[in-house]
This record gives structure tokens, C-alpha cells and sequence, in this order.
């Protein structure tokens, strides 16, 4: 393969990323703790956009109870952005012809 092609390929690979990126970034997921009580929305690309707390889990006699349901929600949503980026880089991966296994920086 000549360098100019594989200079061709490499600008459509970034040409693809940075419209991945961009798509993911409007793309919500949502994490939850507590049997649902606790739900986190935020975006694939890491804002968050919506914290919700279901009135039954304030309690004054536990407050760090809040702070822990809110941070494991948060983290499963993260945990199902960084999912949909992996399934989402297989697929363009897949589709230019390489290896779905190969990591590319984010």
C-alpha cells in the first residue's frame, strides 16, 4: 500500500471519530442505584444532564446514604457511556475493514 492512500485512510478514520464523538455527545444514557431509587442521566460524552431521588431515600438520620446511592448511579451510567463508545468504535472499525479489537485513543 502506498503512503498517500494510507494517509487517505487515516483521514477518513479521524473524519469518522470526530463524527462518533460528536453523534455520542447528544446520545443520553441513564444509571441507577438503589432499586431504581436514585437515577443519573448524562450524555456519552460524560455531562450530566438529569439527577433524579426518589423522596423516600432522604433520610436525616443517614444523609451519606444519599451521597452513596448518588455516586453509584453516577457510575453506572459512565460505566454504560463507556459501553456504547466501545460497542459504537467496533462498529466504524468494523466497517472501514480493521480489527474491532484495536485501541484507539479517545
Amino acid at each position: 500500500m502506498d503512503m498517500a492512500k494510507m494517509m487517505q485512510q487515516a483521514k477518513v478514520m479521524q473524519d469518522k471519530m470526530q463524527a462518533m464523538q460528536a453523534e455520542l455527545a447528544n446520545v443520553e444514557v441513564t444509571g441507577q442505584s438503589g432499586g431504581g431509587m436514585v437515577s443519573v442521566t448524562m450524555t456519552c460524552k460524560g455531562d450530566m444532564k438529569n439527577v433524579t431521588i426518589a423522596p423516600e431515600v432522604m433520610d436525616p438520620t443517614d444523609p451519606d446514604m444519599v451521597g452513596d446511592l448518588v455516586v453509584a448511579a453516577c457510575n453506572d451510567a459512565k460505566s454504560k457511556a463507556d459501553e456504547t463508545l466501545s460497542e459504537r468504535t467496533k462498529e466504524m472499525m468494523s466497517s472501514m475493514g480493521l480489527p474491532s479489537d484495536i485501541q484507539l485513543p479517545m
